[in-house]
Order: structure tokens, then C-alpha cells, then sequence
């Protein structure tokens, strides 16, 4: 899939944009899964691009504390909707400033937490498409570290693997990606594979 075409194949498979509305029940959040194409190619495949990853910061107060993610957060009673927050929440945290008209390309499924201690939240992931010579830095506390990783890359099965995670006295171990070092894994995890599953088609 070529990423001129990524824009109709998320709105069949996930929804039109416009059908984002924020969840009544439940506190929301949006996030961000941008891609940036290679140098060059005005409309290269998919699998070539890169999507941008964050690392959460080390805090007690946050639930995903140090876990990769993608840049994202809590939606503001000053948010002009879900997209917003997103934009919002992006440039907040890597200083990479998305246009939600020119750069937005769709939204894949919603991701809510099933963790007894997580929070009851719904979060809406939005896919948008920057220039090749887009940067990101890590531009709040909430940041320790921004990664671009390729999703030929994160699509690859011999990345595949599991996480071990102990709570209390209890071990469990989850799906996740291994790439470049970077371990992803619960929710980053889910909305990952299900935007992967379609850019593979």
C-alpha cells in the first residue's frame, strides 16, 4: 500500500474521522501515530516509512511510567475536539507542530486500558503524514527520549515477542515489538498492530 492510498483504506476499515466522538462514559485521550516518508519519494510505500515513538519518563504518578508510546494525552476542555488534542499534545511533547487538515490522514481503532489500577479511559488514535525532513525532540518532562522507527520494521514478524511484567506477586507476560532496542508493548502495542495489519495489505 502506497501512503496516497492509506487516507480511504483507514476510513474503510476503521471509520470516517468524523466519527470520533468522544466517549461519554469515560475520561479521553488522544494520540498521534505520525509517519514520515523517505527522502525523495513523494509517495513511497508505507512500509517504508517511519512512525514516531515516544519513551514515557520514569514517575510514579504515571501509570505507563517509562514505557514507549506514541505522543499523545489527556483531552482539554480548550481542545477543539480529538484531533486537537492530539496536535496539542504532540508539539507539547516533540516539539513537532501537525496540521489537522493538511496532515491528518485517518484514525485506526480505539484502545481502552484493561488493567484494574489503569485509569477508565478511552484513547482515540489519529494517523497523520509530515514532510521527510520532519524532527522531533523531546520537548516535556513527561518525555525521556523520541525514536522514528520504521514500519518495515515494526511489522516484521522476527520482531515479534513477549514482554514479562510483575505486578504485586504476579508475573504475566504480554505481546510486544522489539526493535532498535525499544521494547512496545500493552496499548502502544494494540494500536500499533491493528494500523500494521492494514499497512501491510
Amino acid at each position: 500500500m502506497r501512503l496516497s492510498e492509506l487516507s480511504g483504506a483507514l476510513a474503510e476499515r476503521f471509520a470516517s474521522i468524523e466519527s470520533a466522538v468522544p466517549d461519554s462514559n469515560r475520561r479521553n485521550a488522544s494520540v498521534a501515530l505520525v509517519l514520515r516518508g523517505p527522502p525523495g519519494k513523494a509517495d513511497p510505500p508505507v512500509r517504508d516509512c517511519e512512525v514516531l515513538v515516544i519513551r514515557r519518563s520514569e514517575s510514579p504518578r504515571d501509570p505507563w511510567s517509562g514505557q514507549m508510546a506514541l505522543p499523545g494525552g489527556s483531552v482539554d476542555e480548550a481542545d477543539d475536539g480529538l484531533v486537537a488534542t492530539a496536535v496539542r499534545e504532540t508539539h507539547e511533547e516533540t516539539g513537532l507542530r501537525l496540521d489537522g487538515r493538511r496532515d491528518l490522514l485517518g484514525r485506526v481503532e480505539t484502545a481502552r486500558p484493561v488493567g484494574v489500577r489503569l485509569p477508565v479511559i478511552t484513547i482515540w488514535p489519529f494517523v497523520f503524514r509530515v514532510a521527510p525532513d520532519s524532527l522531533a525532540r523531546v520537548g516535556s518532562a513527561e518525555v525521556a527520549s523520541v525514536h522514528w522507527f520504521r514500519v518495515r520494521d515494526l511489522a516484521d514478524a522476527g520482531n515479534r515477542g513477549s514482554y514479562p511484567w510483575r505486578e504485586g506477586g504476579l508475573m504475566r507476560r504480554f505481546p510486544c515489538i522489539e526493535v532498535e532496542g525499544r521494547v512496545i508493548w500493552g496499548l502502544t502495542y494494540r494500536i500499533l498492530t491493528g494500523f500494521l495489519e492494514l499497512a501491510g495489505e
